[in-house]
Formats: structure tokens, sequence, C-alpha cells
């Protein structure tokens, strides 16, 4: 699979990055509504990742709506901004910006 630059995607690291999400987002304090939206937006990823074979499209678009969600979080996530960095430079690779 590759993204838009012709770069190759990796599917494994793509998928090992949503389960530490999931990890981090269970830590994550409840009932804001950014965090909840995040939440959706990595489930949506798992979801794509579960196909048989997920769609470059559907993984692509949903590692931008994680980098998105995750700028949306700066503000809230101010003590966690380091694992936010690290989550947006993954991401930033995976989707060949870096």
């Amino acid at each position: 699979m590759t993204n838009s630059p012709g770069r190759p995607v990796d599917l494994d690291a793509v998928a090992q990055l949503v389960d530490q999400l999931e990890r981090d987002l269970a830590r994550a304090r409840t009932g804001g509504a950014s965090v909840d939206t995040l939440r959706a937006e990595v489930e949506q990823l798992r979801v794509a990742l579960a196909s048989g074979a997920p769609s470059e499209e559907d993984v692509s678009r949903g590692l931008k709506g994680l980098r998105s969600r995750l700028h949306d979080l700066g503000d809230e996530l101010e003590t966690d901004a380091f694992i936010g960095a690290d989550y947006l430079t993954r991401i930033g690779r995976l989707l060949g910006l870096t």
C-alpha cells in the first residue's frame, strides 16, 4: 500500500500505533468531547485496518484525521504534550510528511 507521494504505508506500524493510542486514551480523562472524538477516530481506523484488505484511502484518511485531532487536543493535553508530539511525529512519518 502506498500513500499519495508514492511512499508505502506500513500497515503493521499503523496497527501498533492504533493499539498504543487506544491504551493511552483509556487512561485519558473521560468526558472531554475532543478525547471522545479522538477515541472514535481511533476506532474507525481500527475497523479499516481489520478489514481483509484495507483501502489506502481509508487508512490515509484515518491517519490524517488522527493527526488533525491530536493537533486540536494540543491545548487540552498540555501535560501530555510530549506524548502528543511523539504521535504527531510518528503519524507524519507514516504519511511520508517528515
